[in-house]
């Protein structure tokens, strides 16, 4: 006679796994073979899950010897009404991983080399001052209208629409004038630039 799906689903609940039959045997008789095809089978994939959790080989193989000790060890608290075996078995993996990451001393931040001084030295401060003395003699040397908009849009920070709005001038204008008058600073400055 044929089973339906619904018995054979509930016979399937029932049966535990061949890895959870394992476990209850360890559990109940201390049984080393079903042991040992439990740590066959779990010993790689636990390795795996604690590398790519950021541990190096050799301490992954660590944590997996003390998890599969634990097992053997703490076999008599499985209850497979509860759990399978391997999410048991992956549990005790999980909490071993976090316990070893809380138990690793946070590292210490590098320390950085305190600068030698904030303050600019005397020959940098010269060097700005010059510069300074160029740059304004080249502006005052632009056509006056292209010198306004200069100084409005890079010493005062005022945008292109709001010059346009206060010198009443289309905005192309005040572009047009900007790009030009930066092409004829650039044309005056090209000696002192580095």
């Amino acid at each position: 006679m044929k089973k339906t799906k619904v018995a054979q689903v509930e016979q399937a609940k029932d049966d535990p796994s061949v890895l959870t039959q394992d476990l209850i045997a360890v559990r109940d008789q201390r049984d080393r073979a079903a042991f040992g095809r439990l740590y066959d089978h779990f010993a790689p994939r636990l390795k795996g899950m604690m590398i790519r959790g950021g541990l190096r080989d050799g301490t992954a193989e660590d944590v997996v010897q003390d998890v599969m000790l634990s097992v053997w060890h703490k076999a008599a608290q499985f209850d497979p009404h509860r759990a399978e075996a391997a999410g048991w078995i992956y549990g005790i993996a999980r909490n071993r991983r976090i316990d070893l990451a809380r138990r690793r001393p946070l590292s210490l931040p590098e320390e950085l080399p305190e600068p030698e001084s904030l303050e600019p030295d005397q020959t940098q401060v010269i060097a700005l001052q010059q510069e300074a003395r160029h740059l304004a003699e080249a502006l005052d040397r632009l056509a006056p209208e292209q010198a306004d908009v200069l100084r409005a849009a890079y010493f005062d920070d005022i945008s292109h629409s709001q010059i346009s709005d206060v010198k009443g001038l289309p905005l192309g204008t005040i572009k047009s004038r900007i790009r030009l008058g930066l092409e004829r600073l650039r044309h005056e400055l090209r000696d002192i630039a580095p």
